[in-house]
């Protein structure tokens, strides 16, 4: 099975810099605990210093991420507040018919709300749904999407 982290880097920093990251390992390391054989694939992990690409290299790889998101059988999005190329790759998974997890606590944001197949408020409530076996079922159909 194939994870796409997708999440907020820069928001909407003037500058730069780039919120914390911290969530992509968090995210990884709960995948991982329940499904080892999961290949899990993180933007800045593949491009570390993407906030120092150029115009043409920046554009290409905000376009190759959005369709590797569309590509992952599970995109799990980390939107602590808004964040413009999250909501892109949201879309480009959603309209491949991808499952969108959404770790969030703007549940009324309509990308949030209806782009997602399901809202989790914190990490920690997306961890106890990965742990209790949930996303093994939402894959079988047998889980709620509520």
């Amino acid at each position: 099975m194939r994870f796409f982290i997708s999440g907020i880097m820069r928001g909407s920093r003037p500058d730069k810099g780039i919120c914390d990251q911290d969530y992509r390992k968090i995210i990884k390391a709960i995948i991982k605990a329940r499904l080892p054989e999961a290949e899990v694939i993180d933007p800045l992990e593949l491009h570390p210093d993407s906030v120092d690409y150029g115009p043409e290299e920046g554009k290409r790889v905000l376009l190759e991420m959005a369709e590797e998101a569309a590509r992952a059988d599970v995109l799990i999005a980390y939107v602590p507040e808004a964040s413009m190329g999250t909501a892109i790759e949201m879309w480009r998974a959603y309209r491949a018919g991808r499952v969108v997890l959404t770790i969030s606590p703007l549940a009324e944001n309509w990308v949030v709300k209806f782009l997602s197949t399901r809202v989790f408020p914190t990490l920690q409530d997306f961890e106890a749904f990965v742990t209790d076996g949930g996303l093994e079922g939402l894959m079988a159909g047998t889980a709620s999407v509520a």
